[in-house]
């Protein structure tokens, strides 16, 4: 059995299934902003810090920032080599620490403290970094923006993220949670630059 369906019927069904169509497009090119949205920035200052403080971690810093220099470290004395500490900075801080002498407002660190490899090469005996343990995060802020915070202090945000959770920040008290380690680096703002060849003019 046939039944005619009057002409401007199918017209109206074609216009709601054409609205239907535009509205999930755009639901699917603007997505509702997330905790870590440009909204939920502080504008101007960085990326990486959300405006109550929270420290994210620059997923592409092996891509788009420069290579300040490597340690290699023996966790325990006497014992053999055991990590690798490879520390990065965005271009711009590094051209401005060549230029003023000191990280700018906003300047990104990231270390990231890998295990070790080792074998006696033709080289010699050789060491290179393998997985990744943890991941250390230090944002220079000039202007004490977050002082109830307390992973903020001395001039700097602190973050430490580690290998196996690496979306969060799991330090809660700078001064105990991260600072302990740069206090031999204290007079150069709390950053070992003496490993840093780059930072130099």
């Amino acid at each position: 059995m046939l039944i005619n369906i009057p002409r401007w019927q199918n017209i109206g069904g074609l216009l709601v299934a054409v609205l239907f169509a535009a509205m999930i497009a755009l639901g699917l090119s603007h997505p509702s902003p997330a905790d870590d949205s440009p909204a939920s920035k502080i504008s101007g200052f960085s990326p990486y810090v959300t405006k109550d403080g929270a420290i994210t971690r620059p997923t592409d810093y092996r891509e788009t920032f420069l290579h300040l220099g490597t340690y290699a470290v023996a966790t325990k004395p006497d014992k053999p080599l055991d990590e690798m500490h490879v520390v990065y900075a965005r271009p711009e801080d590094v051209r401005a620490y060549r230029r003023d002498g000191k990280f700018p407002d906003g300047a990104t660190l990231v270390k990231e403290v890998t295990r070790v490899g080792s074998d006696k090469l033709t080289t010699g005996q050789s060491h290179w970094a393998t997985d990744i343990k943890l991941w250390f995060v230090m944002i220079k802020d000039a202007k004490g923006r977050f002082p109830g915070n307390d992973l903020w202090g001395d001039g700097w945000g602190w973050a430490l993220f580690m290998g196996k959770e690496p979306a969060r920040n799991v330090a809660t008290d700078y001064s105990t949670d991260c600072r302990t380690c740069h206090v031999p680096a204290k007079k150069d703002d709390w950053v070992y630059i003496r490993g840093y060849p780059v930072l130099k003019n």
